[in-house]
């Protein structure tokens, strides 16, 4: 194969063809076939040599350029693409009538030859074009097929990068190990067997709405992951459904699903005369039908967003009837007290309707029944009376009366005003001053007995004398091994005040060392970063800086 005049127009004649069969720019096409050229011209000349192809756009004449570049004499290094200043001088002269060869600098032509060469020009010069063997053609189809299939992959990424988070209609293609191949138009994407609902199963050429889970580029081309399970799925079918999700008059707040078999949905109208959840049904139930259908008859709860938290509960618990919440905030966690007879339907056949509720609402809920309640209820009032009796000295009936009164632990009683004391029945000034006395006293013996007991185990003075550090706590810390000002400083502040961690999808409790003591996770930091200060590890203006600067940011966003 030789490019010659007889075969120049068809070079253009393919790149066009290729370009429309593949959807993209002839452009690209045609500097894929300037690259193949230069490669089998190399393999003619020499692999050192800087031969460079240009295919005139219009007559599609191919013009093969040997490039030699211009450098400092130490950079020299390939004599066949590269020269110094001083081997230019000779070629260094204004182009000659019939020469095919020009001098280049900053990409233009050079007119002004009296300075000289300078580094970075080039000395281009045409040479006879290749005669292509089978080998060389067969070289130049591939590179142009890997530039097709590279541009190709290019502008499928670039079509559908913007449209991960929508809806798209497919033809199913074919099954491969459970995961469906689908036809999107303009290239294909992968509905994996755990996308997929559970009872589907798909043949080739079926047509399938599905959610544009996520787009990937990859070495071996972009990958399109679609999803038939998503939440967002669901909610983006009631955004086609219901017109005001889609205007915004609606939201959609949360979505929880047990794919194929039931989901929860909230929702909340900006519009205090449409209702949401009236709008998502629809009349006679149209609009959350049409859901229904496409997602294989799967049931879904259309429940009312509110802020209240334990109200939103209420709601998302439904169909159950919720007799009291109890809400744990710093942990995330909520208690759920309902009529005996309402604890399966809570709960939900495998759980399921408060893992849903669990899911929409971000919470850890534990359910329990009424009885279940009161007898922890009972457990725990008997626990603080044992403790008001064996501490204080008291007889059953009077350690009764303190719980009763809302007295938990002994602080309460030792540092309590004496006006909360007296409301008690038959508790007089004297009565209530000796009950203080009593608690003071105990506490105190029980702070000495931990102080005794922290000394023994090693701690030092400077973390005893660190403020804020009662001698419980101090025992607690070295009973872990903390016990410098040192050890303090390094301890990290959710060690100290515990916290909530996901694993596996699942939240697990980490205790902290001083949990029990009801020190906050904000406290902690704070006692952590005085520590590291009084040890010279923190500069204190630094903090000060970053507390202003906080305080600044938080300024602008309420004004904004």
């Amino acid at each position: 194969m030789a490019i010659t005049s007889a075969n120049q127009l068809e070079l253009l004649q393919t790149a066009e063809a290729v370009a429309r069969e593949k959807m993209i720019d002839p452009s690209l096409v045609v500097e894929a076939m300037e690259e193949s050229l230069s490669r089998a011209a190399k393999s003619r000349y020499g692999a050192e040599m800087d031969i460079r192809v240009a295919i005139d756009r219009k007559t599609g004449k191919a013009t093969f350029t040997r490039v030699r570049t211009v450098v400092e004499d130490e950079e020299l290094e390939n004599y066949q693409a590269e020269m110094t200043i001083e081997q230019a001088k000779p070629y260094f002269e204004p182009p000659k009538p019939n020469q095919n060869a020009v001098w280049i600098r900053d990409g233009a032509p050079v007119t002004d030859f009296a300075a000289g060469a300078q580094v970075g020009d080039q000395f281009t010069e045409e040479v006879p074009p290749v005669e292509m063997g089978r080998i060389a053609a067969q070289s130049a189809k591939q590179v142009i097929l890997q530039k097709v299939r590279e541009a190709e992959r290019d502008r499928q990424y670039e079509e559908f990068k913007d449209r991960a988070g929508t809806i798209i209609n497919g033809v199913v293609k074919r099954e491969e190990y459970g995961n469906v191949i689908v036809d999107v138009g303009r290239g294909e994407a992968i509905l994996r067997r755990n996308e997929k609902i559970g009872r589907e199963s798909y043949r080739p050429n079926d047509r399938i709405r599905v959610y544009i889970k996520d787009v990937r580029r990859e070495v071996r081309g972009p990958q399109i992951f679609l999803s038939r399970t998503a939440p967002e799925f669901m909610a983006e079918l009631f955004k086609m459904e219901v017109p005001e999700i889609y205007d915004g008059i609606i939201e959609i707040k949360a979505v929880a699903r047990d794919p194929g078999s039931r989901a929860k949905i909230a929702v909340i109208s900006y519009d205090g005369s449409i209702d949401p959840v009236g709008a998502c049904v629809g009349m006679r139930g149209s609009r959350v039908q049409a859901v229904v259908n496409e997602l294989q008859g799967e049931k879904i709860d259309i429940i009312p967003w509110n802020e209240d938290v334990p109200t939103f509960l209420v709601n998302a618990l439904q169909p159950a009837e919720v007799s009291k919440v109890v809400l744990d905030e710093d942990a995330e966690r909520i208690e759920v007290v309902v009529p005996d007879e309402q604890l399966s339907l809570a709960i939900g056949r495998r759980g399921q309707n408060v893992r849903l509720a669990s899911q929409l609402t971000g919470l850890d809920i534990d359910i329990m029944t009424e009885e279940e309640e009161s007898q922890r209820r009972q457990k725990e009032f008997e626990e603080r009376t044992q403790l008001f009796m064996e501490t204080l000295d008291l007889d059953e009936f009077f350690a009764q009366l303190l719980v009763s009164e809302g007295f938990t632990n002994l602080e309460e009683v030792a540092y309590v005003e004496l006006d909360e004391l007296l409301v008690i029945d038959g508790v007089d000034e004297d009565t209530a001053k000796e009950l203080q006395t009593r608690a003071r006293e105990h506490l105190e013996e029980q702070a000495r007995k931990a102080l005794e007991r922290a000394r023994e185990l090693g701690v030092e003075d400077s973390l005893i004398e660190f403020e804020g550090l009662t001698p419980q706590m101090l025992e607690a810390l070295a009973e872990d091994g903390v016990k410098t000002l040192e050890d303090f400083a390094t301890c990290a502040d959710w060690e100290l005040a515990g916290g909530w961690t996901t694993d596996g999808g699942e939240r697990v409790k980490d205790d902290g060392l001083l949990e029990k003591f009801d020190v906050s996770l904000e406290e902690a930091q704070n006692m952590v970063m005085t520590a590291r200060v009084l040890l010279g590890w923190v500069d204190p203006t630094e903090l000060e800086e970053e507390a202003d600067a906080e305080e600044g940011d938080g300024q602008e966003t309420e004004e904004a």
